[in-house]
């Protein structure tokens, strides 16, 4: 499939088979999208929590009502005290939201969907999972086999055209 192809056919899943377990191979896979992810100045802030145990999706559910019954979720974060930061942006958030995509993107290429959630709350991650202050929550990422039925939302094929989003 080629890039164009696995860009346009993805879509946030938000209904999930929570009885069919991601395989370790697929998630070596989505790890691995961690590791080779651009950062700014290749500073590698990132850090990712995997939660896939019954305890750690409880934990997932207290931070978040994104989980949507996935099998396996990510904490993106990174440490803010080795981040690039200049005109008042920190590239944290940037370089992980690079990683998230690629992420989001190797599990589509692997059979399985995934959903971008900024809806989680980040001082209850810090709290759950005993984060550092300097560990910067930014990405919630459930991922898993897509239930039966699971659609993308209506608006997922709605775009501006390109003229609207040129300066």
């Amino acid at each position: 499939m080629s890039f164009t192809d696995l860009a346009k056919e993805r879509f946030s899943v938000r209904q999930f088979n929570p009885d069919k377990p991601v395989e370790q191979e697929k998630l070596d896979a989505i790890l691995e999208m961690v590791t080779v992810a651009p950062t700014a100045a290749n500073m590698q802030p990132q850090l990712v929590k995997v939660l896939q145990t019954p305890e750690e999706l409880a934990q997932a559910d207290v931070i978040s009502r994104c989980r949507y019954g996935a099998p396996l979720a990510f904490l993106i974060c990174y440490n803010n005290s080795v981040t690039i930061k200049r005109a008042g942006l920190d590239a944290g958030v940037i370089d992980c939201s690079i990683i998230t995509t690629h992420m989001m993107l190797q599990a589509w290429e692997l059979g399985l969907g995934s959903c971008w959630c900024l809806a989680f709350d980040a001082d209850k991650a810090r709290e759950t999972f005993g984060l550092a202050e300097n560990i910067v929550p930014v990405a919630f990422l459930p991922v898993g086999y897509a239930a039966e039925g699971a659609a993308p939302h209506p608006f997922h094929t709605t775009t501006k055209p390109l003229a609207d989003l040129l300066l």
